[in-house]
């Protein structure tokens, strides 16, 4: 009886193991093509996005070309213009502080479009800008947004010393880091 029991078992383990190969043989044979189907269609969807990509930088002017590699080196007419903000932003006349910083934004607007960047405001763009081609780009932002400020307040924007120098100080680190100044 003993003998019955083993070889009922060994009979069921060799059915059962015949059972488990032809299973593994049929997710094999499945897998493989659904692997490179898969492996396909990735390869598919990356080239679409390339295409959808380029579309982008054509309908949005995007640059493609970081900035760094078209900053153009500091010229006698941009000296002068930096010259004549820093007389402004050097005077003890708030009004002086204000043209001084509407200079530098008007500098900075020229700089944006002499390397490439498209839009109708310094803040348009300023939001095309990848935030690797610019390190002062945070700089830019803040001084920018001082400038509409006052563009918008008028004279009852309250602008003490401290922030017109440090506005400044902004527009100087964005003009340093591209060599206008």
């Amino acid at each position: 009886m003993l003998s019955q029991i083993i070889q009922a078992i060994e009979t069921a383990l060799n059915v059962s193991m015949v059972a488990i190969k032809q299973v593994i043989g049929i997710f094999v044979g499945i897998s493989i093509p659904l692997s490179v189907f898969f492996f396909v269609a990735l390869i598919y969807c990356v080239e679409r996005l390339k295409i959808i990509r380029k579309k982008e930088e054509e309908m949005y002017d995007l640059k493609v070309v970081p900035a760094y590699e078209e900053a153009p080196m500091a010229d006698i007419a941009m000296a002068k213009r930096w010259e004549s903000v820093k007389k402004h932003a050097e005077s003890n006349i708030p009004s002086d502080w204000r043209q001084a910083i509407i200079e530098a934004d008007i500098i900075l607007d020229d700089l944006l479009s002499k390397m490439g960047y498209r839009g109708d405001s310094v803040g348009e763009k300023l939001k095309r800008v990848a935030k690797g081609d610019f390190k002062s780009l945070d700089d830019a932002w803040e001084a920018h947004k001082v400038r509409n400020q006052i563009a918008h307040e008028g004279s009852d924007f309250a602008l003490n010393e401290h922030d017109a120098r440090e506005t400044i100080g902004r527009y100087r680190r964005v003009f340093e880091e591209f060599y206008y100044v």
